[in-house]
This record gives structure tokens, C-alpha cells and sequence, in this order.
């Protein structure tokens, strides 16, 4: 489950008829202190309008996750096996909210003044934090508060940025998540802090070239402190290359030949 968060945490509007195919190739160097796990992952994101192929490789494992907006479908499968779980975008939303207390959620991305150039762009710098009240093991589980906060490294303007942004915040309006189902269900909180930042990405006009994330629990009773040590999760994520090339339709479908399970 750690590894699942950890993958996809970046792993993220109307489509206008100009959409341009994009690709975003990135790293994501991360620690878990609960699991004793750090590494450096190489990350790729395809985007071609409502649609996203996000891959992520993890040893001799690559992870994919295709992301179909208008369907309403998530698709999630790896290079080792010949199948691939699909989930239904509406009921896993529907099932995840209520778990989350969105009316309490607390978010705030502040510009800081500072720039640097990353990959051959200046980055402007943001201070952000997202906070939301979510409850464990279901809707009379444990309360915690989930706390994602850290600088990041805003690029706007760069070829390919504006259908980027679309992308994510046509997804986010209707209440998508970009982690992992089973994480998103056995921890709703951090899920919806990760949806909620690529909203909070969106209201900038820029993406993030170069961000450092950092994810915590808190809470009362005596498992408390055993979910805030499993929520002791960082990261830093830095785009390598962002180029609008043309992407063939078929990377946005399961392979033919393997088989497709529906997720319930």
C-alpha cells in the first residue's frame, strides 16, 4: 500500500479544440521512515485530452495507470502480469467522500518571492499546505487530520502547461483521485490532499516543475500515533522534460490481450 502512495503521489477544465498530446518525463525521490523505504523512481505522464497514462517504474516493475475522464474509468496494471483492474471513477469517489470531511478541508498555495531555473525554465516558488479531517477504516473509523505541505517550483507559459492544467482540473471537478484505488480506500485522507493540490496547481496557471511533498497524520486515541507513523511519508518530485508530440490513441487503452477485472 506504502509503495502504491508513494508511486502515484505525482504521479496529476473544458478540452478546447487546439489540445495538444503531452509528455512529461520526472523523478520521484522518496522515504517512508514507518517503512524504512527510499529510492529514486522514474516517472512518465501522457496526457491527449480528457485522457492519462501515468507510468512509474519501481525496480524491474513499471506501474500504469490510465486515467479516462470521460468514461468515468480508472485502469491500473503492471509490465509482469496479463491483466488489469478497472474501477469506476463515480462509485469510488461516491465511497471515498464519505470518509472525508471536505467542508473542513484547509488549503493555501502563497507565491514566496523566490525563482530558479529547472530544465531550462524559471520556476517561480509557492509555499503550499492542504489539510483534511478523514475518517480510518471507514465512516465510524478513527478521526485523523491528513497534512500535505512543502515548497514547490511553478513554470507557466511552457509549451504543452495549458493542457496539463486542463486535464487535471476537468478531473478534479468531478471529484477524481490519482492514487492508487486500494490506497485510496484504506486512506481516503491523503488521497483527497492529493486531488485537492492538483486544484490548488491549477489556480497558479503553472505546473510544478520541482516540488518537495511531505505527508502527515495526526490525531487522538491509542492508535493515533501508529497512523501518523504510517503517514510519515516525503517526497520531491522534478520535472526533466516536457515536450507536445503526438501520442497514438492506443497507449490510452488496456493491451487486447490482458484480461480486465472489474474492481467493485
Amino acid at each position: 500500500m506504502k509503495r502504491s502512495i508513494l508511486a502515484v503521489l505525482f504521479t496529476v477544465v473544458v478540452a478546447t479544440p487546439s489540445f495538444a498530446d503531452v509528455t512529461v518525463k520526472s523523478t520521484i525521490t522518496g522515504s517512508s521512515s514507518a517503512m524504512g523505504m527510499q529510492g529514486t523512481m522514474p516517472t512518465v505522464t501522457y496526457i491527449k485530452g480528457n485522457k492519462m497514462r501515468s507510468e512509474v517504474t519501481m525496480g524491474d516493475t513499471t506501474r500504469v495507470t490510465i486515467f479516462d475522464v470521460d468514461a468515468q474509468k480508472m485502469y491500473t496494471f503492471d509490465t509482469k502480469k496479463k491483466e488489469a483492474d478497472a474501477v469506476d471513477m463515480q462509485k469510488l469517489t461516491a465511497d471515498i467522500s464519505k470518509s472525508v470531511q471536505i467542508n473542513d478541508m484547509k488549503a493555501s498555495m502563497k507565491a514566496n518571492g523566490k525563482t530558479k531555473q529547472i530544465s531550462g525554465h524559471t520556476a517561480a516558488g509557492y509555499d503550499m499546505e492542504v489539510s483534511v479531517p478523514a475518517m480510518f477504516g471507514g465512516e465510524k473509523g478513527m478521526q485523523m487530520t491528513v497534512t500535505l505541505s512543502g515548497p514547490l517550483w511553478i513554470v507557466k507559459g511552457a509549451p504543452g502547461v495549458q493542457e496539463y492544467l486542463a486535464f487535471f482540473k476537468n478531473a478534479v471537478e468531478k471529484g477524481w483521485f490519482f492514487t492508487d484505488p486500494r490506497a485510496a480506500k484504506a486512506q481516503p485522507g491523503p488521497a483527497k490532499a492529493m486531488a485537492e493540490m492538483y486544484r490548488q496547481f491549477a489556480a497558479t496557471g503553472g505546473i510544478p516543475f520541482e516540488q518537495e511533498t511531505t505527508i502527515k497524520m495526526s490525531g487522538e486515541g491509542p492508535m493515533a500515533g501508529m497512523f501518523a507513523k504510517m503517514g510519515n511519508i516525503s517526497s520531491t518530485t522534478t520535472v526533466t522534460s516536457m515536450e507536445t508530440t503526438t501520442l497514438a490513441a492506443d497507449l490510452f487503452k488496456v493491451p487486447a490481450d490482458y484480461k480486465l477485472k472489474e474492481q467493485k
